[in-house]
Formats: C-alpha cells, structure tokens, sequence
C-alpha cells in the first residue's frame, strides 16, 4: 500500500486535474482544465493544496461542477490531507492558450463564486449600512476594536454582522468565541455563524487556525467577495468589516467595489502608527468613501493597582492628526490586560464587563457612528441578479 504520509507532488496534481473535463459547449470544447490553462497559483504544503481555476466571470456559475470535481479528484490522491479549489476572474480563460501553474502563491479556503459582474459595485439588499475597520499597519488592535465595536453596536439594539476580511490573519472566530465550520442549506449560499447575539463570517471558519494564507490578490478578493455575496447576512442595521492592515489589494478593492457607508481608521498614537494611519485615510478619501473618524487604541496605560497612567506610546497623536485632516476624532481606548484577555477567551470586555470603563469607551464610540450612519443614506450598489 502507497504510504500515506507520502508527501503529493505537483505533478501528481496536475496529472489528477488533467482529468478533470471541461464542459463540451461554449468556449470550452471539451478539454481538461490544464490543456486549457485554467489551473493557477497551485500551492502544496504538508499534504495541503489549494490552487485557483481562473474563468471568464459569465462562466463562473456553469463551471462551480467543475471546481468540485477538481477538489475530489485531488482528494483521492494518495497524501493529500486537504484541497481547496477557487474560481476566480483574474483573466479570462482562454481554451486554446494552455499555461504552466505559476507556483507558490495561494493557499486553502472553499470560495467558489466569480468576480463581480458589470463593474459594479456589490449589491446587498438587506444590509444598510456596511462600514470598514482599518488600520495602516499591523499590531494596533483593529480586530480587537472592531469586534467590540460590532458588539457595542448591537448593544444599541441594532441588527450587527461582522465580517473578518482580514484573510491572511482571520482572528474573529477566536474573539467572538466561534468554533466549527458555516452551514449550508442549498450547497451556494452559507449560513453566517452566531455568537453574542452577531452573525459572523470568517475565513477562519474555513481552515485550520495554523494553516498559512499564500494567496494572492484575485484570490483573496474573491474568497472576500464571497464572504460578503454568498453568505445568508440577512437584515442587517450595520455589517462591519475587519479589513486587513494596510492600503493593499483589498482595501482597495473593497472600497472600490463594496458600497462602503464610511471608514474607521484605528491607530496608536505614535509617529510611525500614524503615518501609515494617514496612507489609509488618503486612499479612502480618494475612492470617495466617507471617513467616519479616527480611534486611538492604545493611548495610555492605567495601571490596575495604583491608578497612575502612563502614556506607553505616547498620547493625542490621534486626536490631533484627526483635527489636521479634518475628520472626526471618536475616542481614546486604553491599554489594558482586561481587553486582551477577554479578547482571548471568546468573551470581548464589551460583553464580559459591560461596566468596566473600557466598554463604556467602546459604546460612546459606537454611538457616534450609527449617528452619523443613521444621518446618511445607506450606499447600494445595484440589484445584480445571479443566474
């Protein structure tokens, strides 16, 4: 018997796709999905593989058979833990133009839709407002404050989804205390997970915590969009969007092609923190997304024995760049052991300690956006049908 440890090599792949027929109408006549070219950014790592199918956008939905069967052939590969398949529309596929996998780049998670079609942007009829939590680099708790927020935001008594689409770093499924994987009753559109009174979806939900991201940008962007299409939010007053730091390939597609109601910018008060802070209030001021204000995260440190603070990165930094650039400044949170280890444990201090100073910091500020979401009209993109 074949050892199944056995690491599964590239060519054992290609070979199982090779397999793999295309539909005999239409551009396709037949063929295989490597002869056609279609087979990208294959990534094998300790018996996990994921690669992308890379189609017109129109022949998305008739080829979602076809990426079924290509996990399943791959699956029965001798050493093969794991495979996960996306379509994605990076370029149209093109039958007479066959093209070698392009290699290391892209790893796990179960998208199967397509690109947005027309151009437009991505139509959710039931949510209202769809605001982003972003930051200009990492390390300065967007996730941590965006969860908390969302909850802060439900404690209004308003109808709150939080989407994670931080995917080379999905931590919501831990902060919101969720475990398992997504349901689905038809096989195409997920049932969002719950917890704290929250739907939630995350590319956490769909791999393994330790399983690394190599995806690359159409990739994410389609596993992103749907995240956001694919998924049963539902009626939602606010979906909030945990959006991966820095101004890359999907900030910037999101807030090209999801019909933002405003942007939060979440920064330390230090001098290096901020100037990445102002790069992402840049990009979303020139997509003309609104920029509800900016939070300082991070802005002192009380000390829980004795009361004296300490401004550990400086303070006010926040405040004042908010004043330069003419956006609303919404508020201070501290830093504090009781917000990490409650983030931890699945139980944000939002709900945790409803009393505790630092909650009540992230209520106020979940007021002041929803009054000044509630000030404006919901941004919808148009009604696209998906035959």
């Amino acid at each position: 018997m074949p050892n199944p440890q056995k690491p599964v090599t590239e060519a054992q792949v290609l070979d199982a796709l090779r397999k793999v027929a295309l539909p005999p109408e239409g551009n396709f006549r037949g063929g295989d999905l490597v002869g056609a070219g279609m087979v990208n950014g294959l990534a094998l790592r300790d018996g996990h593989v994921a690669f992308a199918i890379e189609v017109d956008p129109k022949d998305g939905a008739k080829l979602e058979p076809v990426r079924k069967a290509a996990e399943q052939a791959v699956m029965q590969l001798s050493g093969v833990l794991s495979v996960s398949a996306v379509l994605t529309a990076h370029r149209p596929a093109q039958a007479a133009q066959p093209q070698r996998p392009t290699g290391p780049g892209h790893q796990h998670g179960h998208a199967h839709g397509h690109a947005q079609p027309g151009g437009g942007k991505l139509s959710l009829p039931g949510v209202k407002h769809i605001i982003a939590v972003a930051s200009g680099k990492g390390g300065v708790g967007k996730s941590t404050t965006a969860v908390n927020l969302a909850l802060a935001l439900h404690g209004l008594g308003l109808r709150v989804g939080l989407l994670d689409a931080d995917v080379y770093g999905p931590s919501q499924p831990r902060m919101m205390g969720i475990s398992g994987k997504p349901a689905s009753k038809d096989g195409k559109v997920m049932e969002p997970m719950q917890n704290h009174g929250i739907k939630v979806m995350s590319m956490g939900f769909l791999i393994e915590e330790e399983t690394p991201m190599i995806w690359r940008g159409p990739m994410v962007m389609s596993a992103v969009t749907q995240m956001l299409r694919d998924v049963n939010w539902g009626e939602l007053d606010v979906l909030v969007c945990d959006l991966p730091p820095g101004t890359g390939d999907t900030q910037l597609t999101m807030a090209q092609n999801v019909p933002l109601s405003g942007a939060i910018i979440v920064s330390t008060p230090q001098d290096i923190a901020l100037l990445d802070a102002k790069k992402g209030l840049n990009m979303f001021r020139k997509v003309d997304v609104p920029v509800l204000g900016i939070i300082e995260n991070m802005s002192y440190f009380a000390c829980p024995h004795c009361g004296e603070v300490t401004e550990i990165f400086a303070h006010g930094g926040a405040r004042k760049e908010a004043e330069r650039f003419g956006v609303d400044f919404l508020g201070e949170i501290p830093l504090a052991l009781a917000i990490r280890e409650t983030s931890d444990e699945g139980k944000p201090i939002v709900v945790s300690q409803p009393d505790s100073e630092h909650a009540r910091a992230y209520r106020a500020i979940a007021e002041a956006i929803w009054i000044k979401l509630a000030a404006t009209q919901p941004r919808q993109g148009p009604r696209i049908v998906v035959q």
